[in-house]
């Protein structure tokens, strides 16, 4: 598998950034994503290769990143994966392998992995049911967030059982086609 160059590395962290702030930010599938985006927090780290180990390794390594820099520097990162899990079985079948570093590193505590992927299907859907658009996204990606501003953000919040509720109730009222134009 050819390596993406240092000018694709930065049109997939472009991109990435694109679909956050057009989708996830300008729908407000996420309340709690403009601040950390606005306020620069956020970290983007493009995985080139396609093992599962080295990709792991790279995740203990962020994991340490952040536990490491308060969250006013960095809140949250995307590992992002143009060249690897682009089959979505394969992505499934590596979350496992990513929660057991988080337990491994005894960090579960400190940080939570959310999914994304350009065939983000959740179970028991069929694949182009409009609730999975809520986490396709343009790469697979694994967004590491910190446990302790999920707490504050949701106690903020109130009733954040909604979201999910109220943004697939946004995306079918939008339908498949504006969804598709606006994630393009």
């Amino acid at each position: 598998m050819q390596k993406i160059t240092i000018l694709k590395k930065t049109a997939v962290i472009e991109k990435t950034k694109n679909w956050i702030q057009k989708f996830v930010i300008g729908l407000n599938l996420c309340p709690f994503a403009k601040f950390p985006v606005e306020n620069d927090q956020v970290r983007y780290v493009v995985y080139e290769g396609d093992s599962l180990l080295e990709l792991l390794q790279l995740l203990a390594k962020e994991l340490l990143l952040l536990k490491k820099l308060p969250a006013k520097e960095v809140e949250t990162t995307f590992i992002v994966t143009p060249n690897y899990l682009s089959d979505f079985q394969d992505f499934i079948n590596a979350i496992p392998a990513a929660e057991e570093v988080l337990k491994l590193q005894k960090m579960r505590n400190d940080f939570q992995i959310a999914t994304f992927h350009p065939k983000y299907q959740f179970a028991g859907t069929q694949a182009e049911a409009i609730e999975n658009y809520t986490n396709r996204s343009p790469f697979p990606m694994l967004h590491l967030l910190r446990e302790d501003s999920m707490d504050k953000a949701i106690e903020s919040y109130g009733n954040t059982e909604m979201i999910p509720v109220q943004n697939v109730s946004l995306l079918e009222t939008m339908g498949l086609k504006e969804i598709l134009d606006l994630t393009k």
